[in-house]
């Protein structure tokens, strides 16, 4: 009797447990790729997993923030699904180095043209973004997401600071503290001058390690032909001596 009882216990706590569990880590969320840093670029995933065990996500929309609107949104291609960046009106034009910005993008769609995020799968759909406020501790996203049975489940409830997660939380973005590489990855794709200089210098010496080995090869090939030819000249006079 007593083992059954306890039994039963551990099977509602472990059921509990799954319940609680299932909802928070299953919602689409959004992170980083490396930091989001204040006032900066930085490149972030869109993490959309399958919940239903009857029909593929087919469709996924994320709206973007309007108090905080973002000049630069590129896209990573997807294999598998189409694209589409939809850009609106701003209310007030943003400075972005030195230029007014009247349009941001306001929403990214993903449509899958084939089987879509299937039942026990996830899919990561990647952008590049910026430049981050520097106002700001996060960013929050509404996205919705589209089953091939027509079901829409809209992950865009807001979290609210020191209460509990909401059923259908919308994404956020955390944002770090601003550093001293704002652009990150753009700076890194340029490279810094002490980096260039690196490179120029390692251009030179493989160079002149090439013209070095070059200038070798040839003195090489000058000895080589020179001792050919005293060889044959010895055979010429070895063979005189012997006739003679």
């Amino acid at each position: 009797m007593n083992v059954s009882r306890i039994a039963l216990a551990g099977g509602l706590a472990v059921s509990t447990a799954l319940l609680l569990a299932g909802p928070a880590a299953a919602h689409v969320s959004v992170q980083p790729q490396g930091e989001a840093a204040k006032g900066g670029y930085a490149t972030v995933n869109f993490k959309v997993p399958n919940e239903r065990d009857n029909a593929s996500t087919v469709k996924v929309e994320v709206n973007f923030p309007t108090d905080h609107p973002l000049a630069s949104v590129s896209p990573q291609p997807v294999a598998g699904w189409k694209i589409e960046v939809t850009k609106s009106e701003l209310a007030k034009p943003l400075e972005v180095h030195g230029k007014q910005i009247d349009k941001a993008v306001s929403k990214v769609t993903w449509t899958a043209d084939g089987k879509g995020i299937e039942p026990g799968f996830f899919q990561q759909f990647p952008l590049s973004v910026g430049q981050l406020p520097e106002d700001s501790d996060q960013l929050v996203f509404k996205a919705l997401q589209t089953y091939s049975n027509k079901e829409v489940v809209r992950w865009i409830e807001e979290p609210a600071e020191g209460g509990e997660e909401p059923d259908s939380p919308a994404p956020v973005l955390q944002l770090t503290a601003a550093s001293a590489d704002a652009h990150g990855a753009a700076d890194d794709a340029k490279g810094s001058e002490p980096d260039r200089a690196k490179d120029t210098t390692a251009s030179s010496e493989n160079t002149a390690s090439s013209s070095d080995s070059d200038n070798t090869a040839r003195v090489l090939g000058v000895v080589g032909i020179v001792i050919g030819i005293a060889g044959v000249a010895f055979g010429v006079l070895a063979g005189r001596r012997r006739n003679a």
